[in-house]
C-alpha cells in the first residue's frame, strides 16, 4: 500500500496537483485501490486555488496518516513567498520529508522545498519563468530543459502539465514501468512525443 500525500494551499495552481493526483489514483485503480491519496492544508476548511477551484482537504497538517509520498504544488508567486516564510508550512515539510520515502514538488512548489531546507545541495526543476529567480537563492542547482528531475528520493519537476510526467516516472518506480504505461493510457495522457515513463529526463 502506498499513501501519497499532497500539500495544498491557498493560491495554488491546480493542475499543479490535479494532474498528479489523477495519476496517484489511476494507479490506485489498477492495483485494486490498495493505495490512498489525500490532500493535506495547514487547516480545516475549503482552499481557494490559484484559478478560484475550491478544494477541500482530507487533512491537516496535525492530523494526516502516515506518508509514503509528498508531493507539493506550485502556485501563486505571492502566496508561495508567504509560504516560504511560514514555519508551519516549511517545518511540516522538513520533517515529513524525512520520514517518507519519496519528496517531490511541481512548478514553484521547488520554492518551499528550498525554504524548508530539504532540496538544498541537489538538482532541481522548476517553472521555466522562475529558473533564474530560485537559482539566485543559492545552495542548489537548478536543471533547465528538463520536464523532470531525480536527484536521490527528491523529485521535482517543472509546471503544470509536467507533474503528469513526474508522477508517471513516480508510479513506474514504484510500480513497475509496464503498471506505469497501463496507468498512461488509462488517463489517456498521450503526449507527443510519446512520454514511456522510463528514465529521468526522457520526457
Amino acid at each position: 500500500m502506498t499513501t501519497y500525500g499532497i500539500l495544498v494551499f491557498d493560491g495554488a495552481q491546480e493542475l499543479d496537483f490535479v494532474g498528479p493526483w489523477e495519476v496517484f489514483h489511476g494507479s490506485s485503480r489498477r492495483r485494486g485501490r490498495v493505495d490512498t491519496v489525500v490532500l493535506i492544508a495547514e487547516r480545516p476548511g475549503p482552499i481557494r486555488c490559484g484559478n478560484g477551484m475550491r478544494v477541500m482537504p482530507d487533512h491537516t497538517l496535525a492530523d494526516h496518516p502516515p506518508l509514503d509520498v509528498l508531493l507539493v504544488p506550485g502556485g501563486a508567486h505571492s502566496r508561495i513567498e508567504a509560504g516560504m516564510r511560514n514555519p508551519a508550512i516549511t517545518d511540516w515539510i522538513k520533517t515529513t520529508a524525512a520520514k517518507v520515502e519519496w519528496v517531490t514538488s511541481v512548478c514553484t512548489g521547488a520554492f518551499l522545498m528550498r525554504a524548508a531546507g530539504v532540496s538544498r545541495g541537489r538538482r532541481v526543476a522548476t517553472e521555466r519563468a522562475l529558473e533564474d529567480e530560485l537559482e539566485r537563492l543559492g545552495d542548489l542547482t537548478v536543471v533547465r530543459d528538463a520536464r523532470y528531475v531525480v536527484d536521490g528520493n527528491l523529485v521535482s519537476s517543472q509546471g503544470v502539465s509536467a507533474g503528469i510526467d513526474m508522477a508517471l516516472w513516480l508510479v513506474g518506480r514504484i510500480h513497475g514501468r509496464d503498471h506505469a504505461r497501463a496507468v498512461r493510457n488509462a488517463i489517456q495522457y498521450e503526449p507527443a512525443p510519446p512520454y514511456l515513463a522510463d528514465e529521468p529526463g526522457c520526457g
